[in-house]
């Protein structure tokens, strides 16, 4: 069985990162990047498992090095993606223009974006909108679909921006059960959530999540 070329070595990844670094818009990547750098990461893991005499101890160490660096690495990169995206949701969100360039946007990148515009949209019209017209934030509900409950569903749905938080989770929470027995999770680090305040005041209490 032919084996899989390899796309991704330890130079690329830091040329993507200085890339990113050095450049404010999104940089274009291969549609696959994600993938390759799994497939390294896994070919390096490998090398460790190697009953090899010849493989020494120091370039045992070395390939562990850069497993370490790797993951940093990727990491990073994905972060400063991140913050562009979101950059570009609040331009989105506040203009309304269709009228940006997301060409290098990766696939899992395109949901990103579409779920903070969605969440943004909806604290938008639940509060600016109705304060500019004259009427309490409370009384439009924000839409709480990432916590997986249909807003037909009943007391549940009747949560509005008087009793939700938004939070950013600074650490990974495994899926957990509310009060009323209603699901939450899991959440990964980086994950932007509209919890009931109650929940988000014991996570942030926690130092689980922070208040964006």
């Amino acid at each position: 069985m032919e084996a899989k070329e390899i796309n991704i070595t330890y130079e690329t990844l830091f040329e993507i990162l200085k890339r990113e670094r050095d450049t404010a818009d999104l940089q274009k990547l291969d549609i696959n990047f994600f993938d390759d750098f799994v497939d390294y990461l896994n070919e390096k893991k490998k090398l460790l498992e190697k009953e090899d005499s010849l493989f020494s101890y120091d370039e045992k160490k070395k390939v562990e090095k850069q497993i370490d660096n790797a993951r940093r690495i990727i990491k990073d990169i994905y972060e400063r993606r991140e913050k562009k995206i979101m950059g570009i949701a609040l331009i989105k969100s506040r203009t309304k223009s269709d009228v940006m360039d997301k060409s290098a946007f990766l696939e899992h990148e395109k949901k990103l974006f579409n779920e903070i515009v969605r969440t943004m949209d909806s604290f938008r019209k639940s509060i600016i909108h109705n304060v500019t017209l004259g009427k309490k934030p409370s009384e439009t509900k924000i839409e709480n679909k990432e916590m997986g409950r249909d807003e037909s569903a009943g007391k549940d749905a009747k949560q509005d921006s008087s009793t939700a938080k938004l939070v950013r989770f600074l650490h990974s929470v495994p899926k957990f059960v509310g009060k009323e027995l209603e699901e939450y999770g899991p959440f990964e680090e980086e994950d932007i959530a509209n919890l009931p305040s109650e929940i988000a005041d014991l996570l942030i209490g926690k130092g689980r999540v922070r208040e964006s």
